[in-house]
């Protein structure tokens, strides 16, 4: 009786977000294509009416491929769990690999064939969205050749960093007893500021070249900038981002005093000195309004919950035959209720999507807010506007989907929020 609950109620769970992603998407694209003949009154004395139709196009082509990428989705999801397609994959590794490895290297190939697998079916829509709508919109400047090698990159990387985790949260789950997911999310916890520490100086040079930024005028503002903000940072660097992609970003990365400031190339060449800055205060807004930490205690603390609620339904057969598996009976279930947990989760979580969109954009209005104290506000309001060109962000988004997904306000809200006038 509890695992057809738990199928119907997953079932109704999927479709539901289905129906309502696939209602959002397509009131997106109704309202774009109705809004795409003349650019808003607001805009019309900066944005042409080539870069507004541009924007409205590659929205509609983007969420064009979003509707066929979730059609899909949703049909491997159910094969996964509903259909048999997990309860597969874990029979035919366990009989061949169990009974001579072991275990744990029987649990670690259900988890790497499932990654394995996952990347194989999503690479086509990547692919297509690299070289035929990025490509077409004039933003890709990647290569199948160097897609292919970070993909390799990222498998080995992910192999050295994610296998070893996985590992000692499945010895955990093993050896741990009842309390096994607080163990487990305390070394994940870990392992999240080790990512941290690594990433800047490890793993992000393995995919780019980080050079310090040299324009000595540049520099000074955004040091000056810095410690009239109270923050530190352990260097400055341009990364090569337009080898891949003509967008444009700005980041910091690290933990502690070994912050660093990452600017894209793509960013300088296309911003003046006094629009860097204003981008950055607007960044160093986040750090110094609380805004990481934030985020941070929120993820930890959903991920303490949903690690305990894992806890207990690992000890619930109707957990894995409600989604389609059968437990194991010589070996052990960890694994499976690892993969079958993220893959249950998502659908019936989907409707909290928007009240972290909210918080989110609450957070980029105070940290637009603090960049006009530290900054120009002006320069700030130029910058969000040829971020947004550059970007082919749509200035005529549909309010609703706005709301539900957006995490960052649409430029004619923080435009009217800077209380500047887009000229």
């Amino acid at each position: 009786m509890q695992s057809l609950w738990l199928s119907q109620t997953f079932a109704a769970a999927l479709l539901l977000t289905v129906a309502l992603k696939f209602w959002l998407a397509t009131r997106q694209m109704r309202h774009v294509a109705a809004h795409r003949a003349a650019v808003p009154a607001a805009f019309a004395g900066t944005v042409s009416l080539n870069a507004h139709r541009k924007a409205a196009d590659y929205t509609l082509v983007r969420s064009r491929l979003g509707l066929v990428t979730l059609a899909f989705g949703t049909a491997v999801l159910l094969g996964w769990t509903l259909l048999g397609g997990l309860d597969a994959l874990n029979a035919t590794l366990r009989d061949a690999l169990q009974p001579r490895w072991g275990n744990m290297a029987y649990q670690l190939a259900l988890l790497s064939a499932f990654v394995l697998i996952g990347s194989l079916l999503d690479a086509p829509f990547e692919l297509y969205n690299t070289f035929r709508i990025e490509q077409a919109f004039g933003f890709n400047r990647t290569s199948l050749r160097l897609v292919l090698i970070d993909a390799a990159k990222g498998l080995l990387v992910g192999a050295l960093i994610g296998l070893p985790m996985a590992a000692l949260v499945l010895w955990l789950m093993a050896s741990a007893g009842a309390w096994w997911w607080l163990w487990a999310w305390l070394a994940w916890v870990a392992f999240q500021l080790l990512i941290l520490v690594l990433y800047p100086t490890v793993i992000a040079p393995l995919f780019n070249r980080f050079e310090p930024l040299a324009d000595e005028s540049l520099k000074q503002r955004v040091q000056s900038l810095m410690t009239r903000c109270g923050f530190a940072a352990k260097g400055l660097f341009v990364m090569d981002g337009s080898r891949r992609s003509a967008h444009s970003n700005a980041y910091f990365t690290g933990l502690g005093a070994a912050k660093r400031v990452v600017f894209f190339d793509t960013l300088l060449e296309r911003l003046s000195p006094g629009e860097v800055e204003a981008v950055l205060a607007h960044e160093l807004g986040h750090f110094k309004l609380r805004h990481v930490p934030k985020r941070m205690f929120t993820i930890l603390a959903m991920s303490l919950a949903a690690l305990a609620l894992l806890g207990w339904l690992t000890q619930q057969q109707w957990f894995y035959t409600g989604l389609g598996v059968t437990p194991n009976l010589a070996a052990p279930n960890d694994a499976l209720a690892l993969l079958l947990f993220m893959l249950a989760l998502p659908p019936l979580g989907f409707l909290a999507v928007p009240f972290a969109s909210r918080i989110s954009r609450r957070h980029e209005f105070e940290a637009d807010a603090y960049a006009c104290v530290h900054a120009s506000g002006r320069d700030l309001a130029h910058a969000l506007l040829k971020l947004h060109e550059d970007n082919a962000g749509t200035l005529t988004p549909d309010p609703l989907y706005v709301r539900f997904y957006y995490s960052h306000p649409p430029a004619s809200e923080r435009l009217a929020a800077l209380k500047m006038e887009p000229t």
